[in-house]
């Protein structure tokens, strides 16, 4: 029996599965023993154990992970869900479930939002179901202590617990919901770990069932055969040569820029190990979120400076702030959304709070102009032309010449012909292209199926803007999720991308698989999953 889900990466595993404990059982409401104060201060010092715990791993995860598990060590101090614990101890709640009550709530709400603050909430659950543990004196839901290597198998796995996966005993991981763009994937990928996600049928596998992960093609095999695991193996191999070092190239000797996506200076040292030719997305919310008020123009500067001077004489794109209703800041509020992914977001947020994006284009400026990093800017959920000429003339008024836009809306890449009539460079951001081209939150695993770059309708827009840029001369970069997967990496040059830029441990790959064809070659397999109806065919007619 085959299942199919969304792969990460392109390796293969094989093994017993192992499944993930069942969450801790929700509290009972029975009536407490202890006053109001004794009880809330046992929710404060769980809580208060479960921040620093979430912080120590952080700072031993470092790289992405060390962004999301500091984000989760936040929630577990947020003031407001407090204020609704206390409230409900106060009614005769015992901490527990004052704990599970005031969580599950803000889940719900944010669920409800959709989008980036839908993520947020399976974060929350796993905070509440630490603290919870905490109260009751038992150890924490997380990857079971097996003696034998496994392949994982779990609902979604919390951050904190995709952060601390062992790679000496984890084969590889299954996850039933979640989806290509989850934190689950990414920080798999960062890990190299061989992963397929959004298996919805995975539910029915009991544990020491043997499995074959085939990540390149987003398969799980139920008990293979030896046959079926050495033809697998024989694919990986065939899939893997040596791999190459220098700069990214296809076998004819066509230069295409290898880039690292970063999130904050402590990612620099990953990009430069893994042989990143510059940064073609430096995402600087790590700046602002968690924030009381935007952080100063010095203060933005300094970190600036960090990331510009590491990789000086390299090219280095800046994501300007991307937040809004999805990623709400105390700052940068436009009010309630029903729904948040298609509101006051990205350049609308900014644009609307003009002053903090002219404080970010005032510091990177300054930054730029102390090192000799070849730096540029691009704005984020761009829609059309007059949104592009609003942006790319602030960005020249504050001293900054190389200034582009994210191709993330359809409507961006619709017009990609008067966009880059006036913008540098486009950058794709494939995740949220495919998210909005498709109506399917990235988020969810319910519809994580359509939430795959190989779509062809998500194709037939990058060539929209493709063919834009040769016509203009200008650059067209990717930076989504897409960039990483090394056989997509060539049709998207296919269609016409100058660079490519994604998690650093993902370079070695794309980097083999460049030169392996040429450029005649990757627009011969364009041509071909163009004219393909679904994801499936469109990666079978790429593997020819």
């Amino acid at each position: 029996m085959r299942l199919q889900g969304v792969g990460v990466g392109r390796g293969i595993a094989h093994g017993p599965v192992v499944r993930m404990p069942d969450p801790i059982p929700e509290p009972g409401t029975e009536h407490r023993d202890a006053d109001a104060e004794t009880e809330f201060s046992r929710a404060v010092s769980a809580l208060q154990a479960v921040a620093v715990d979430l912080s120590e791993r952080a700072d031993r995860a470092g790289g992405e992970a060390k962004g999301v598990l500091d984000a989760q060590s936040m929630m577990a101090q947020d003031p407001a869900l407090l204020d609704d614990i206390r409230s409900r101890i106060s009614t005769g709640r015992t901490a527990e479930r004052a704990v599970f009550e005031a969580f599950h709530g803000f889940q719900q709400m944010l669920i409800s939002m959709g989008g980036y603050m839908a993520e947020r909430a399976a974060d929350l659950g796993d905070v509440a179901q630490r603290a919870i543990a905490r109260l009751r004196g038992v150890a924490a839901p997380g990857v079971p202590e097996v003696d034998h290597p496994f392949v994982l198998i779990a609902h979604d796995l919390a951050p904190a617990d995709t952060a601390s996966l062992d790679i000496t005993k984890v084969l590889g991981l299954i996850t039933i919901g979640g989806g290509p763009t989850s934190h689950t994937a990414i920080l798999a990928r960062s890990k190299a770990i061989v992963a397929v996600v959004g298996v919805t049928d995975a539910a029915t596998l009991a544990d020491e069932t043997s499995v074959l992960l085939d990540a390149s093609d987003g398969t799980v095999t139920v008990d293979p055969s030896p046959d079926d695991i050495a033809a697998a193996e024989r694919r990986l191999a065939a899939r893997r040569v040596a791999a190459p070092t220098g700069p990214g190239k296809l076998a004819d000797g066509t230069a295409i820029p290898l880039l690292a996506n970063i999130g904050r200076p402590s990612d620099i040292a990953d990009a430069l190990l893994c042989g990143a030719e510059g940064v073609g997305l430096f995402r600087t919310e790590f700046l602002f979120l968690g924030a009381e008020s935007a952080p100063t123009v010095a203060e933005q500067q300094e970190h600036y400076r960090t990331v510009f001077a590491a990789f000086g004489g390299k090219r280095v794109l800046v994501r300007t702030l991307d937040a809004g209703s999805d990623k709400p800041l105390a700052f940068l509020t436009t009010g309630h959304e029903d729904n948040p992914a298609l509101g006051m977001r990205g350049l609308r947020a900014t644009r609307a709070h003009e002053h903090i994006l002219r404080d970010q284009l005032t510091a990177i400026a300054a930054a730029a102009a102390e090192t000799d990093a070849e730096v540029g800017v691009m704005a984020p959920m761009v829609a059309d032309a007059a949104e592009t000429e609003y942006f790319v003339t602030l960005a020249r008024s504050h001293g900054i010449p190389v200034a582009g836009v994210m191709a993330e809306v359809p409507s961006c890449a619709l017009m990609a012909g008067q966009v880059l009539g006036i913008a540098d460079f486009v950058s794709i951001g494939t995740n949220d292209l495919t998210q909005y081209a498709l109506a399917a939150d990235r988020q969810l695993g319910t519809v994580a199926s359509y939430q795959d770059p190989w779509h062809p309708a998500v194709l037939r827009l990058i060539q929209l803007i493709g063919k834009a840029g040769t016509q203009s001369g200008r650059a067209v970069g990717v930076c989504g999720e897409a960039a990483a997967d090394p056989l997509l990496a060539v049709v998207l040059v296919g269609l016409g991308a100058t660079s490519l830029s994604m998690a650093p441990s993902a370079l070695a790959d794309v980097r083999t698989e460049l030169r392996q064809h040429t450029l005649e070659h990757a627009k011969a397999l364009a041509v071909r999953v163009l004219d393909a109806s679904t994801p499936a065919e469109a990666r079978a007619a790429a593997r020819g």
